[in-house]
């Protein structure tokens, strides 16, 4: 018997959650990774219990033998295209994975636990994004559950169609489904394409901080194992069918991201003279500040200028709350990327 199937599970969030379901919980864990450029199993190959399946969610066929053959029934599903600029640039694999890839998952689990099974206890659990219900202005309430979604970008669209997918299976077939749409996300494994890893790789490499537009967007970043505590409690407490928000309650526009990961690398060279000749070219080598790398560019398409996560229910159902704040998470994950070249340094060429 395998005691969960996680979707996605050598990639970024998953990973983290692999790990923390195998320390909190332990037992068995399939993980389902089609290993594309985002997906690395050296995230999880030193996890005990976890089982590396290389494999499409699109392909029901094997997502039914899964949940069949090894009396699977919890699928928590992580798996996904989420890069915004390149959905911009190559939407097709957005709609393929996001969309016709959580309906195959879904074929599956309605096969295997409904249609052909005795019903029973099970759960779906489907891992979403905020960014599902568009943008809010300065002054607008935050993003609750019960807001219009509004997506500006393939990534998003594609996102709240598969969204929509969970909730008609919930409705229409029974499926105990729960979705939960979370905040930007940050901490160790994040492929280097997202803001802060890239930032900081950027900085000990002495290539330019990219920031678009103005750099006023605002997201509320949310700290990887606070989002993964958060998926385990909507597991085990969450009402079937409903949607949940996890957010880490920083609120911050991306400039004072910037500055405080310019500011941790100064002070990291500061502490650490070995830095200097791992890294001779960063500004902090030379006595320079970081920042002098900062460089604006041309704002992105459809880029939504604000973010903002209401998470009173998951608190009052759910008893979640972050407990890890901007600053601690960032030295955490700073420190993890400084420790882990060899993790990064191969993806770089991705």
């Amino acid at each position: 018997m395998t005691d969960i199937l996680v979707t996605g599970g050598a990639g970024f969030i998953g990973s983290n959650f692999v790990r923390y379901w195998s320390q909190t919980h332990g037992g068995r864990i399939a993980v389902l990774d089609a290993l594309t450029y985002a997906g690395n199993p050296a995230s999880i190959a030193d996890v005990a219990g976890a089982e590396l399946i290389e494999g499409d969610i699109r392909d029901t066929d094997l997502v039914r033998r899964l949940l069949r053959d090894r009396g699977i029934r919890t699928i928590v599903h992580f798996a996904a295209e989420s890069h915004v600029d390149r959905s911009i640039t190559g939407p097709d694999a957005f709609v393929q994975t996001n969309v016709v890839g959580t309906h195959s998952l879904l074929a599956a689990a309605r096969a295997e636990w409904i249609e052909a099974g005795e019903g029973g206890r099970h759960r779906f659990h489907h891992v979403s994004t905020d960014e599902v219900y568009g943008s809010l202005g300065p002054e607008d309430p935050a993003f609750a559950e019960t807001t219009p979604y509004a997506p500006n970008s393939p990534y998003s669209a594609s996102k709240a169609g598969s969204d929509h997918l969970v909730r008609a299976y919930h409705h229409t077939y029974g499926l105990d489904a729960v979705t939960t749409n979370c905040s930007n996300n940050y901490g160790p494994y994040q492929f280097p394409e997202k803001l802060i890893p890239l930032f900081l790789i950027n900085a000990l490499e002495g290539r330019p901080l990219p920031i678009y537009g103005d750099g006023m967007n605002v997201r509320d970043w949310l700290y990887v194992t606070d989002h993964c505590r958060g998926i385990d409690l909507a597991l085990r407490h969450g009402r079937p069918g409903e949607v949940y928000n996890i957010g880490g309650g920083e609120e911050l526009p991306n400039l004072t991201v910037v500055a405080a990961i310019c500011a941790a690398v100064d002070r990291a060279f500061a502490q650490d003279p070995s830095l200097a000749e791992r890294y001779p070219d960063a500004p902090a080598t030379k006595g320079e500040p970081t920042e002098t790398l900062k460089t604006f560019v041309e704002d992105r398409k459809g880029h939504d200028r604000r973010y903002a996560i209401d998470e009173r229910k998951a608190r009052s159902e759910l008893g979640y709350a972050p407990t890890v704040d901007f600053a601690g998470g960032l030295d955490r994950t700073i420190a993890w990327y400084l420790a882990n070249e060899r993790w990064w340094r191969p993806l770089l060429k991705a």
